[in-house]
């Protein structure tokens, strides 16, 4: 079999469309990298591969037919850790299952099932905690608008969260980590990308940008939670069990605009 390096451009069907060729050339694949990333496979072909929908479906429809439903969902939250080496250990996964006549999606005696298992559950305990720690601001174009920047891409796989809880409302959800968005305009969500001022800030932020009521009330917030803290009373390790430190920028009575 030849041996070869793929570059694909960071894309889930990029990704998958890597899987196709793979199979479609009978290629041994030593990497699976996105485009820019430098290979450590110095001595290997290198193959640029070009995202196809098509192809990325028709390997998604052969894993519908080997792997439950969460199996599939592992595939994909694992895929969005973006951890160095994910594709190709999500590859050996995915040789894995198309290899077995039964489903082996939970077979955690394979290290490498456990593995992509694992990372999908650290993958689910951030959109969890996203779900449940971003905080929106009014602007005074009327929209909602959130800044996140989340250990790994759960963007993707919040937002039907937030267009379920807040269908009537226009909202903005923004990774400054990533450089891109999602926008929901009352009927559909669509990825943008922003040039953000830096002022913006994740929380409080510059007046010119947002309502005064919206200030004003964080203000507010802020003034009230301090009030009502009961110093005597806490205790400061079971907070952070609770609402880990690197989530207290989204909080804007952790914020010190005020």
């Amino acid at each position: 079999m030849i041996e070869k390096v793929l570059k694909y451009d960071g894309s889930y069907n990029g990704f998958l469309t890597c899987v196709f060729i793979a199979y479609k050339q009978k290629i041994n694949v030593v990497e699976i990298i996105p485009e820019g990333e430098d290979q450590k496979q110095l001595f290997s072909e290198t193959e640029n591969v070009i995202t196809e929908d098509l192809k990325a479906k028709r390997v998604l429809k052969g894993l519908r037919t080997k792997v439950s439903s969460n199996g599939l969902r592992r595939l994909n939250w694992a895929f969005l850790s973006e951890l160095e080496g994910i594709e190709i250990k999500l590859f050996k996964m995915i040789q894995y299952i198309f290899s077995e006549n039964i489903k082996v999606d939970s077979d955690y005696s394979n290290p490498v099932v456990l593995y992509i298992e694992n990372v999908a559950k650290q993958v689910g305990r951030e959109k969890h905690r996203m779900e449940a720690f971003v905080r929106f601001r009014l602007t005074k174009d009327d929209i909602y608008f959130a800044v996140i920047e989340p250990d790994f891409n759960v963007l993707p796989i919040i937002t039907p969260h937030f267009k379920n809880r807040y269908a009537d409302q226009k909202w903005l959800i923004y990774d400054i980590k990533r450089k891109f968005g999602v926008y929901y305009n009352l009927s559909k969500t669509e990825c943008v990308s922003l040039e953000l001022p830096e002022d913006m800030g994740i929380s409080g932020g510059n007046p010119e940008y947002f309502e005064t009521g919206e200030i004003y009330f964080q203000k507010l917030w802020k003034e009230y939670f301090e009030a009502a803290n009961i110093k005597s009373r806490v205790n400061m390790r079971l907070h952070v069990q609770h609402v880990p430190k690197r989530y207290w920028k989204y909080l804007s009575e952790k914020s010190p605009f005020a």
